[in-house]
């Protein structure tokens, strides 16, 4: 949530932002809500005032009859003021309604336009083969790795049973995520795998209605989480914490669980795009100033672990029009797939996301400085380590063979125990 006061002074950047966006967002009335609101305070102010000075008059003697007209006033001030709080209370949440609309500001190096309208930061070089590859799903089928059959009866479609090596692969992908992550000063957090909406709204994810990309629990007042984000951001919620203590570095391992909405064809076949799947999550709490180069250690970190994977990928600065509300700048890696549509494609495998103040602002999580300054609202970044399923999609494809086995990278050998899948 962007801060109300200073929506004037900054209008012109926030519309826009809206533009950049391709968001509808009202934000003369934004301003104009935020206005009122200021003014009712200061009405209330003035009337809780006359209420103190009447009540401190009524301590003087007085006879039965000004006795008589002083309970009066004094009523009518208590009801003014009422009729005063109860108007506050549904112009600040005609307010909040009106800011939750407004997205974050765009950096001023993000590219404009539509989804394709990304900027490559990083080349990278397609996998060649000197036999023809297969895709995940012919593989996966080839080895008894995957089981969506089984998924769709039990659960549905777009969910899946993991067999055999693939079942390793989630858990030995994991543990090496994290065993990188930590080395870089991330704390590892088992996180729960629901949250409650009001959580969700301050991360800047929509719990409810037909655009929804998120699981509600009928009848009690909790969410299936669609990444530790969600519950990572949540731990700081209406908390203070000491400047020494920052940036808090957090690595969170979550199931992520989500509805995909209208996601269809070809290239969002088998692994790609699923309803359910492990993840490995980097969250860091910060100082406003130290955010642009914790955004960049997310990126680096990112490579660092698809280069160890032997996986190909490019680095993309996401375009605004693809930015999500809170996102000031986001950097994806995009792996090659050789068997993603139709020659192969790049997919997207992590994101990382610096989302300045807007999370922190709507979570009410802040710092303390170390001068013994007012508390000041954190900065907050998101990165994924290792999204399990568009992993193991992209590694199975790129590191077959033309026997149909697949060889496993070295840095994930220990962890998995073995050196390939499936007989060379």
């Amino acid at each position: 949530m962007l801060d109300p006061r200073i929506l004037r002074d900054r209008r012109d950047e926030i519309a826009e932002s809206c533009r950049q966006r391709n968001v509808r967002a009202d934000v003369d009335a934004a301003i104009a809500a935020h206005e009122e609101v200021t003014a009712l305070r200061t009405e209330i102010n003035d009337a809780n005032r006359l209420r103190n000075d009447h009540q401190k008059s009524g301590k003087r003697p007085m006879d039965d009859d000004e006795r008589k007209g002083h309970v009066e006033q004094g009523r009518a001030l208590k009801e003014k003021v009422a009729g005063l709080e109860a108007d506050l209370r549904d112009r600040e949440q005609q307010l909040e309604t009106l800011l939750m609309a407004l997205p974050n500001f765009v950096h001023p190096e993000v590219p404009v336009g539509d989804q394709d309208a990304y900027r490559v930061l990083k080349e990278g070089t397609p996998t060649k083969f000197d036999f023809e590859p297969l895709d995940h799903l012919a593989l996966c089928e080839k080895h008894d790795l995957v089981d969506f059959e089984s998924g769709a009866k039990v659960t549905g479609q777009k969910f899946y049973y993991l067999k055999n090596e693939a079942a390793l692969l989630d858990l030995a992908l994991q543990r090496f995520a994290l065993d990188h992550v930590m080395r870089e000063g991330f704390t590892a957090v088992a996180t729960p795998d629901l949250a409650r909406p009001s959580i969700l709204t301050g991360l800047g994810f929509n719990p409810r209605g037909k655009e929804s990309q998120i699981y509600s629990i009928e009848g009690h007042d909790l969410c299936l989480v669609g990444t530790a984000e969600i519950t990572l951001g949540g731990m700081l919620a209406d908390t203070i914490v000491d400047e020494e203590q920052l940036p808090l570095r957090l690595a969170g391992i979550s199931h992520c669980f989500r509805t995909e909405a209208g996601a269809h064809g070809r290239e969002s076949r088998g692994l790609y795009r699923v309803h359910q799947f492990s993840k490995t999550e980097m969250f860091v709490f910060c100082r406003p100033e130290d955010s642009e180069a914790e955004h960049d250690r997310l990126r680096c970190i990112e490579e660092e672990i698809f280069d160890a994977l032997e996986i190909p990928y490019r680095v993309i600065d996401v375009a605004s029009g693809d930015l999500g509300a809170p996102a000031y700048r986001k950097f994806d890696l995009e792996a090659w797939m050789p068997g993603r549509g139709e020659g192969g494609s790049w997919g997207e495998v992590t994101s990382a996301s610096n989302c300045t103040d807007f999370q922190a602002r709507r979570l009410r999580a802040r710092y303390r400085p170390a001068d013994g300054g007012k508390p000041e609202i954190l900065h907050t970044l998101n990165g994924t380590a290792v999204s399990n399923a568009r992993t193991i999609l992209a590694l199975v494809e790129t590191h077959q063979r033309a026997d149909g086995s697949i060889g496993i990278p070295p840095a994930l050998v220990p962890y998995l125990g073995q050196d390939s899948i499936g007989q060379r």
